[in-house]
């Protein structure tokens, strides 16, 4: 499947999140904006420098009305010890078959690594941000704050 792409409407999925709850695309698509990022690895420098930065500004996503939510292809066991040793407000979905990575069209980084892509999908479902940085893992929440947060003016 090609890449999901800004103007897209997002898919509908579940998945499991990592205290082995099912979670429904459903339950925020329509009500709020959600973001989603893909990431590699649970535990490698870059992603975790990521999933932080994600923490860190998760109070300015709530308050703008944001969902965030992770994704890698580790296990729900592996995503919940990760986020309790860095203390991560948000969930994780274990996408250990990497369905939800082929829905979105997430491509691998060299053909080998899962790529890291950050998705912003507003409260009508669909995509306004379809951010890809292997290695510029600030950037992608810098983009996607931006783009949840009302213009200043």
């Amino acid at each position: 499947m090609a890449q999901i792409a800004v103007g897209d409407r997002v898919p509908a999925f579940t998945a499991v999140l990592q205290d082995g709850t099912a979670f429904d695309s459903s339950s925020v698509v329509g009500k709020k904006w959600l973001v989603l990022f893909f990431y590699p690895k649970d535990n490698t420098p870059v992603c975790t420098k990521e999933a932080c930065a994600f923490r860190d500004s998760y109070a300015l996503f709530v308050d703008a009305g944001a969902e965030v939510i992770g994704v890698s292809s580790d296990s729900a066991a592996s995503h919940a010890r990760f986020a309790a040793k860095h203390r991560l407000p948000f969930p994780i979905i274990a996408d250990s078959d990497r369905s939800l990575r082929r829905l979105f069209g997430v491509p691998n980084t060299l053909g080998i690594f899962p790529g890291r892509v950050t998705y912003v999908i507003d409260r009508e479902g669909i995509v306004r941000l379809a951010h890809s940085a292997m290695l510029a893992s600030d950037e992608h929440v810098a983009r996607a704050l931006a783009a949840v947060l009302p213009p200043r003016g």
